[in-house]
């Protein structure tokens, strides 16, 4: 299992960002998709996760409505799309996989978005 995140950089307060993990060496329709965070000195957090076949999305409460996550099971891809960033969002985003009948995640590297002005 393979991923790799891109897309973060350094965006103003109030702008936006989208994230892509490519997923490879796998059945990636198969797979639960998950986007975490890990902001400096704060605990990894699960920000959004996707079904297998994209039907189900769920979000932390905090950040419905200005984070989307999708994914495209043709391009093995899955999107975070993150509007209306705030200081607060500044971190490191991690593209998780799970098989969908599994426990164990799978981790990419990570991508840093940071929200500054």
């Amino acid at each position: 299992v393979q991923l790799v995140e891109s897309g973060g950089g350094l965006v103003q307060p109030g702008g936006s960002l989208r994230l892509f993990c490519a997923g490879s060496g796998f059945t990636f329709s198969s797979y639960v998709m998950s986007w975490y965070r890990q902001a400096p000195g704060k605990e990894r957090e699960v920000v959004a996760s996707i079904t297998s076949a994209g039907g189900t999305t769920v979000y932390v409460d905090s950040l419905k409505g200005r984070f989307t996550i999708s994914r495209d099971n043709t391009k093995n891809l899955v999107y975070l799309q993150m509007n209306s960033l705030k200081p607060e969002d500044t971190a490191v985003y991690y593209c998780v996989a799970r098989y969908a009948l599994g426990t164990k995640n799978y981790w990419g590297q990570g991508t840093q978005v940071t929200v500054s002005s």
